[in-house]
């Protein structure tokens, strides 16, 4: 990792940092509202379930209320985050579930032990060139066969590959889906679905918002 990306890793940790305490409040409840999202959580949890008993990493867990909610559909679930306040929260939230503090390029965990990753609007506040040691990462710890679900804000334009927005806590990218889709390619992952959620007036922010599902081939 670059200066300059260790800068960026350790700035968005200060800034979520700081933010912790009132993320917490905006996001806690955020699936009530948000059916699709629901939909494809539960998707994926079925297709990790159907893979047998692997463990599965919720990496970029904010304050662990999706964490919580794959506990609830009867997943092994634990909590990644680079933010302590973050994870913090999460622990206090949610006590019988465990909550690491971790960096994704780098994770603690073993080769080939998870059955999924999930990886809900974490990657975008990566600097792009940096995105493919991330997706490395996650191909390292699935085993064979397992399943990640990776979400993020889409570009205007298709044909660009990434899109630089305005983010309330830290610089942020959104990715085109296709250009997304052909790194994970590239990382050793076939796609195996995505949605594509336009946005809707109550959303804090206008963006086409992408869930990419796809296997560890």
């Amino acid at each position: 990792m670059s200066m300059v990306e260790h800068d960026a890793l350790s700035a968005t940790r200060e800034a979520y940092d700081a933010a912790a305490s009132v993320y917490a409040q905006l996001f806690r409840g955020e699936l009530r509202d948000r059916p699709l999202d629901r939909a494809i959580l539960n998707a994926f949890a079925e297709v990790v379930s159907a893979g047998g008993d692997g463990q599965v990493a919720d990496l970029g867990c904010g304050p662990g209320h999706i964490t919580a909610y794959l506990d609830e559909l009867g997943l092994a679930v634990f909590g990644v985050d680079a933010s302590p306040a973050m994870i913090e929260l999460a622990r206090q939230a949610y006590p019988a579930l465990r909550f690491d503090v971790g960096s994704m390029t780098a994770t603690d965990i073993a080769d080939g032990v998870l059955g999924g990753v999930l990886s809900r609007w974490s990657i975008i506040h990566t600097p792009p060139r940096e995105l493919p040691v991330i997706l490395a990462e996650f191909h390292r710890v699935l085993a064979p066969g397992g399943h990640l679900l990776i979400g993020f804000s889409a570009t205007d334009d298709p044909f660009h590959p990434t899109q630089v927005f305005d983010h309330a806590v830290a610089p942020a990218y959104r990715w085109s889906p296709d250009h997304l889709a052909a790194m994970l390619g590239e990382s050793g992952f076939a796609e195996v679905a995505r949605m594509v959620r336009q946005p809707q007036p109550t959303d804090r922010r206008q963006f086409e918002e992408i869930h990419l599902l796809a296997r560890k081939a």
